[in-house]
């Protein structure tokens, strides 16, 4: 049977096809990426099936030094006391969650490959709340269907509703059995072994869960990266 890697591939359309061997530079990104973005989103929605778990890895293949830190603007400085994680949007129960109240959640710790459209990957173990557990407790309205991220270093993303409650897509707080590093998108991070290392943002400040994608889909979206960016 054909994996959904395989079918990408032999289709052409995977997501490291669109770019360089690095993050910066989409192949023809005014006209490849505006061109096949729809039907790439069409085809990846359909092979993803949203509670089907990755196989995850042995706490002895996790590579602690692997995981190479991509910085998009300044790094920014969050004091713990004072983030708060803002959950808008359509939904019913409006959230200002502090770090506190998102760690008394019950953790979830993963051991799961972190792959970025450069071309390297990285096992690593995430350890946070289930954004799935965030999302209902906001109670979204029957119409949501996208999900924005927002972070403090203007960085941008937004997912699928399907892939943002799916069963290992996480807001991290730990790495690797330890509080997460400033450099690795303290105090919280997206971590999940569904898609491409772009679309996990990381110092969230904000969820926004939504009925429509906006114009604007992504920071790297918008210069023409896929959006679905599944793995």
């Amino acid at each position: 049977m054909t994996t959904r890697r395989q079918f990408l591939q032999l289709t052409g359309i995977s997501s490291l096809g669109m770019v360089l061997g690095g993050c910066g530079t989409p192949i023809g990104e005014d006209i490849v990426g505006t061109l096949t973005m729809p039907l790439n989103e069409k085809l990846e929605s359909w092979i993803f099936r949203p509670q089907k778990l990755v196989p995850e890895f042995s706490p002895s293949q996790i590579e602690p030094k692997a995981l190479i830190v991509n910085t998009f603007r300044n790094t920014p400085i969050i004091p713990p006391d004072e983030y708060r994680l803002i959950i808008d949007g359509e939904v019913n129960q409006p959230l200002s969650l502090k770090l506190t109240e998102i760690q008394a959640l019950p953790l979830t710790s993963m051991i799961i490959r972190h792959v970025c459209v450069e071309g390297w990957a990285a096992i690593v173990q995430w350890g946070g709340v289930r954004l799935r557990e965030l999302i209902a407790i906001a109670q979204p309205k029957p119409s949501v269907k996208y999900v924005y991220f927002t972070s403090a270093d203007g960085y941008y993303s937004s997912w699928d509703i399907a892939s943002a409650v799916h069963p290992q897509t996480l807001m991290a707080y730990q790495k690797n059995g330890e509080p997460l590093p400033i450099e690795n998108g303290a105090p919280l991070r997206l971590a999940a072994p569904i898609k491409l290392g772009y679309k996990q943002s990381k110092w969230v400040t904000r969820i926004t869960l939504v009925s429509q994608l906006f114009r604007y889909r992504g920071y790297w979206e918008d210069m023409g990266y896929e959006w679905f960016a599944g793995i």
